[in-house]
């Protein structure tokens, strides 16, 4: 328990020297997000509850707490909520079809020892829990590049506030292409730094490449991997577009009201 103490106060003093009043938020931000997700889980243990609809609220929470409450009310950060949560929704579509045509939801067969002496009957969907948790996994990527394309896009139109809507959108563009691979990549790492230990599992195990491969949680990882990587993707021509119109549009207004 000190140990955690110690590395909160580190991580809380290393936040506030760097990003000042910003960074404090951010922390606090940590520990809201913690508060959320464990509400979530709690509630959509009731089979009366609808784990989609339940992870969308929660994926708005999420995306308040990350853009309005760490960086304020203002065109970047309204543009960036606005393009995440068009994006979600479409990934959630693409999402529960890819689970029921994978089947990925559930345990798999490395699991069951562990869970053989519980009851499996407890009345839940898991193709949408399977859809909820793959949501849960990419609402943070999804979030960051929103705001890594919103916030320079500000900063171009208010440097060059003549530049056209089509400049600007292209310019979002050229950001998304080049933070692209490093976010991809930065999914990767994290999902399968997070599984090293089953990996070393599997290979103590003797399983060849194919048993792993198609094992269900390996399975699972490489589609969780591959449906952020492409809610990254698509959130880029997204915020690009809304960004680009939202600024340009609110340029106009203010040209007709003088």
């Amino acid at each position: 328990m000190n140990v955690l103490v110690c590395l909160a106060a580190i991580l809380f003093i290393s936040m506030t020297l760097i990003g000042g009043k910003k960074g404090a938020r951010s922390f606090l931000a940590l520990f809201f997000n913690f508060g959320v997700l464990l509400f979530t889980i709690f509630i959509m243990t009731n089979p009366y509850v609808n784990p989609i609809i339940l992870t969308l609220i929660a994926c708005i929470v999420f995306c308040y707490i990350n853009l309005f409450y760490i960086n304020e009310v203002n065109t970047k950060t309204i543009t960036a909520f606005i393009s995440s949560i068009i994006t979600i929704v479409i990934l959630f579509i693409f999402i529960v079809v890819v689970t029921e045509k994978t089947m990925i939801q559930g345990f798999g067969e490395e699991e069951i020892e562990e869970l053989g002496v519980f009851s499996l009957y407890i009345g839940l969907d898991f193709v949408k829990i399977g859809a909820s948790v793959i949501i849960m996994s990419t609402i943070g990527a999804i979030i960051d590049t929103a705001m890594a394309i919103s916030s320079p896009m500000r900063e171009m139109f208010h440097h060059n506030p003549s530049i056209s809507k089509k400049e600007l959108f292209t310019f979002g563009l050229s950001i998304g292409k080049d933070i692209l691979g490093t976010n991809a990549n930065t999914l990767f790492f994290a999902f399968f730094g997070g599984y090293l230990a089953l990996l070393i599992w599997f290979k103590d195990l003797s399983y060849s490449v194919g048993e792993i491969v198609n094992s269900k949680i390996f399975s699972a990882e490489m589609i969780i991997i591959f449906c952020a990587g492409t809610g990254v993707a698509l959130v880029i021509p997204i915020t690009a577009l809304i960004t680009a119109y939202f600024l340009v549009k609110t340029r106009e207004k203010k040209e007709k009201a003088i």
